[in-house]
């Protein structure tokens, strides 16, 4: 399996859109590729449905997210269509490129060893694998997801935090002295106002 820091190998694979999506195809921004065993199965359907429902938050991250499986395109517009799914899905027949990235091998399942896809999730940043998630569980795996892509890109909030403490005390001593202020100028027209006759 790719490991974070490995380059990923050119690859090419045709959408339930209908069109060949390359790496290339995404640009310069971080693209997670994630590999499912079948689609319209419980476990592939609740990711999926994940991954839509959290696509705002990918995007506000500035990453794109795909689906790939071995099933053809026909397969994959069925699924789209009955589950209303907006990720692009990519039909790997061969398995060619899951087993370029690793997700594709041994695993156990019922307690057999067979050989099978490995449900796989793959952030890719300029071409370089920048996160992994293997033997990935759907329950919960897309939070985990974006909470590791938050936390990496999150704002040390340290300085900022100091700032703020410190802003109200100053607010505070500005507002006492403007109290202070009007006060004396208070004074100042009540003894006006009083007054002492001038003499003749």
């Amino acid at each position: 399996m790719l490991k974070v820091g490995d380059k990923v190998p050119p690859f090419a694979l045709t959408s339930d859109a209908g069109k060949q999506v390359s790496l290339a195809s995404f640009g310069s921004g971080p693209v997670l590729i994630y590999f499912y065993p079948k689609d319209d199965t419980p476990g592939c359907t609740r990711q999926a449905q994940g991954f839509t429902a959290a696509a705002s938050k990918f995007k506000k991250l500035g990453v794109q997210v795909v689906g790939v499986s071995k099933d053809n395109t026909a397969s994959h517009c069925r699924f789209r269509e009955k589950y209303k799914l907006s990720i692009p899905l990519l039909s790997d027949p061969d398995l060619s490129v899951h087993k370029a990235f690793g997700a594709y091998g041994e695993k156990t399942m019922y307690g057999k060893k067979i050989q099978g896809t490995i449900r796989s999730t793959f952030v890719v940043q300029n071409g370089t694998v920048a996160h992994v998630f293997s033997n990935v569980k759907v329950d919960g795996h897309i939070e985990k997801v974006l909470e590791q892509l938050s936390g990496a890109d999150a704002p040390a909030p340290k300085k900022a935090a100091v700032a703020k403490k410190k802003s109200p005390a100053k607010a505070k001593a500005a507002k006492a002295g403007n109290t202070k202020t009007l006060k004396t100028v208070g004074t100042s027209k009540k003894t006006k106002a009083r007054g002492v006759a001038p003499k003749k």
